[in-house]
This record gives C-alpha cells, structure tokens and sequence, in this order.
C-alpha cells in the first residue's frame, strides 16, 4: 500500500515518476486564466486566518459543505469563521474521491508544512498552525504567488475596469510577477439581462462614446479594446451558454440593440441574433489586436431560485448544460474563416461529452503557421479532477496534437490554488508515462521532455507570446 500522497502521488509508474521529477516538477506556472482580485495584489494583502482564503468565495467548498447537510449560516452565513473553518474540516473526510481532498492537503503541505489530515478533530491543530503561518510576512498575496514559481498571472476584467490596479502593479519594480487584464464582455453580450441598459450606459461613460446603435456600441468596445491592449492586455475570456451562430444583417443588429436600450424585450431569436453579431464583430477585433480568444461555454447558471434570491449570482448553484451544439460552434468559427479573421481561439466546454466534438472542430481551422492555433482548453471546473483531466488530454491526443497543448490554468479566486498544477502535471505525466510503460511510445527522453515542459509551461507563452 502506497503512503497517502507521497513524492509519487498519482504516478503509478517508473516512467512517470521520471517526467514529473526531471521535467514537470521543475516548471514555473503561467496563470493565464483566473479570478483573483489585482487590489489584493497591489496591496499585498494579508489573510487573518485560514478561513478568508479557503471558504471565501470558494464555491467548489460551498457546494460539498452543502451537500453533508451543513446550515447556511456556516457557509456564506454570519457564523464566525473559527466555525465556518470547523464545518468544512468535519466535510472534507467525506470526500474521498473528490479533488478537494487533494487540493486541500496538497494547498496544507505545500503552503503550511502540514503532513497530517484534516477532519474535524485536528480541526484546532490546523486552524493554529495556518493562523501562525498566514501572520508571517512569507504569507503575503505576493510572496505566496513568488513561491509558488509563478512567472504571469492574466484576471478576468470587465470593460468598463479603469485597471487602476494593474497599473500599479506593473508601476512597481518590487514586484516581477507580471499581472495582466484579461477582457470579459459579457455584460455588453448578455442583451436579456435586465441591468443591461444601465451596463451600457457605463459603457459609454468609460468609453466616452455615446452608445444609441449598433455603429456607436463598436466604437465604445473597440475604445476600451484599445485602452486594455495599452494596459498590456492580449487575452479574452468569454461565458456562454453555448456558441451560437444566428446571422443578421447590421439593420437587424441596430434594430434589436435600440429596442433593447429603449427598455422594450427582446425576443429568442434577437438575443441569439445579436450575441452572435457581437461575438463575431469582437473576434475579427480580436485577430487584429493579435489577441487570444477564449470560449467557455456550457453551463446553466443559478439554478436554485430560492437561493439565488438569497445570495444572488456565483454561490455554487450552477450546473452542466447539455445543449452545445458543434455544429454551430464550427458555424462561427467558419464565419470567421471566411475573410480569415479568425483569432487564436480555446474553446472549453463545462460537458465532457463535447470533447470529441471539440478535437474534430478544432482540426478544421488550424494551419496559418501557428502551432496548435484553435485549442481545446483544459478540462473546466467540474471536470478539473483525475478522471475529467485524464479523459480531457486522451480525447484531443486521440484527435489532435497533444503536444501542443497549453494546458492548465487555476480559474480560482484563491491565491493558494497554484498547486492544481501540480495536480494536473501529476496526472499528465501519469497519461503520458503509461502510454511509453505500455509500449505505445517510445522511451525517447528528448522527445517527451519536450512534450512534458511545453505542457506545463512552455506552450503557453509561446502561443500567448508573452514576453518572459
């Protein structure tokens, strides 16, 4: 019986162990898709306890303390967080099987020097140890980020963002780490919201272009476009429910946006209309600016109307959609192909029944002299674990190129989730070292050194072209 997460957790072979040892471990992290906060960083923020960075925002946690029958009021609840921290230690026993056993031990004993086990009776022990731990100037958001061998960290930031934050950053010599935005229009896609009015007309205040029609709206989006790109920005992220494709003349377009600013509804077919015209128009702007598009799609959002009353929007009520046409997705993207504007593109999809779907569209619009330039994303949050991640990379090596592959990214708010790359080169290694273990590669170390670091590492700047 193996040791509970020893040096060689998850790489059941010699061959393994080799590639994570001598090459993966080795690589620092490219964080070019995340959530945390660029003000904490700025301000070099301190966490008083081991609460504020593990249960503070962490859906995935939300979700399990929900599901072992935990109150509200222990979650997201006015409890004290001596006992939020105690409800989730009683929970985390019970997930065996689930990647936040892992996650959260590998977070304990990479970041806090913890060997044991957390449950409910070593719940105190823990609670003092991190408190100590998270008080020492080591424990700061930069200084975890420093040992954490991050090198780049992309956020996720709306259009309307000053990115006041991030030019603080890059103003400070201090700090090497290079934090950049990341574009995130959906308020400016999302036509049947209903702050979508009062979106727009902040748009037009940071934009400085009054948005009354489909002409004015691209001119404000192509103003903060410009604006990010100074700011250092070179990544878009979208959420979708799925990639559509409904075609519409600008007539329609202007038609739907000024019905909509005018407070009027907008019918299902509008809406499919113009998110399609404005994910097109931003795409071709995308491919100009040299820019990275990326697509995350497949998820019904706030499902639980009770607590969405409650606690509103990104509580841990979320769940996959299994309707994401291919067909459409390969629709736009061939749209796009027509004047050759498309831009680098990943698509994620949040059903792991997409990925085969995924490595066949991908094939048809690669080429242009870039390497792996249409990727199929990491597996995404409710697949980011052993069996999601293993089925994610076997699928596109079965259909495409794995070895150009940019791999994993956090999508985290916590600034201690840099060790999912190591969980994810685990698992990688594991794949790839069974496959020479099993005689369907060969032991050629140079090749699969090359394989091994571009995943971790190396891919990714390549195809974003960050300057490291």
């Amino acid at each position: 019986m193996k040791q509970f997460m020893d040096k060689d957790f998850l790489l059941s072979a010699e061959t393994a162990q080799t590639l994570y040892h001598e090459y993966a471990e080795k690589m620092p992290v490219l964080d070019y898709h995340c959530h945390i906060n660029p003000q904490e960083i700025a301000e070099n923020r301190k966490f008083d306890n081991i609460t504020q960075v593990w249960l503070g925002g962490d859906h995935y946690k939300w979700r399990q303390m929900r599901s072992n029958g935990v109150d509200e009021k222990y979650i997201t609840g006015d409890a004290s967080d001596r006992e939020k921290f105690q409800k989730w230690a009683e929970t985390l026993p019970k997930l065996i099987g689930n990647p936040l056993y892992h996650w959260s031990h590998l977070e304990l004993r990479r970041y806090f020097g913890y060997e044991g086990y957390l449950n409910g009776d070593t719940a105190e022990e823990v609670w003092n140890l991190c408190n100590a731990k998270l008080h020492e100037d080591s424990m700061t958001v930069r200084n975890i980020i420093k040992q954490s061998n991050v090198t780049l960290i992309c956020t996720t930031d709306d259009p309307v963002d000053t990115l006041e934050w991030h030019k603080k950053i890059a103003a400070d010599d201090s700090f090497d780490v290079q934090v950049l935005p990341a574009w995130r229009p959906d308020k400016a896609v999302n036509i049947e919201k209903p702050d979508f009015k009062a979106y727009i007309e902040k748009l037009s205040a940071a934009s400085g272009v009054k948005v009354e029609c489909w002409c004015t709206l691209k001119d404000a989006l192509k103003n903060r476009m410009e604006y990010f790109a100074a700011n250092g920005c070179c990544v878009s992220d979208h959420g979708l429910e799925y990639v559509m494709y409904a075609p519409a003349t600008d007539a329609e377009v202007n038609d739907i946006l000024r019905r909509a600013l005018a407070g009027e509804p907008v019918s299902t077919e509008g809406q499919r209309k113009y998110k399609t015209a404005v994910l097109l128009f931003l795409a071709k702007e995308y491919n100009r600016l040299g820019w990275v598009m990326q697509l995350h799609y497949g998820c019904k959002r706030d499902n639980n109307a009770y607590m969405y009353e409650q606690l509103g929007p990104d509580t841990g009520f979320d769940c996959i959609n299994d309707y994401a046409p291919s067909a459409q997705t390969a629709d736009f993207l061939n749209a796009l192909s027509a004047t050759n504007e498309i831009p680098k593109t990943i698509l994620y999809s949040l059903n792991p029944n997409d990925n085969a779907a995924i490595g066949t569209i991908i094939g048809c619009f690669q080429g242009a002299g870039v390497a792996g330039r249409i990727q199929q994303g990491s597996a995404w949050w409710f697949n980011d674990h052993k069996v999601g991640m293993t089925e994610q990379m076997t699928s596109l090596a079965n259909l495409g190129c794995l070895g150009n592959f940019i791999g994993m990214l956090t999508d985290s708010r916590s600034f201690l989730s840099y060790t999912r790359h190591e969980y994810f080169r685990r698992i990688m290694c594991n794949l790839i070292g069974g496959w020479v273990e099993n005689g369907e590669y060969p032991a050629d170390m140079k090749s699969l050194k090359e394989i091994v670091e571009g995943i971790s590492y190396k891919n990714a700047v390549r195809y974003f072209g960050f300057n490291l």
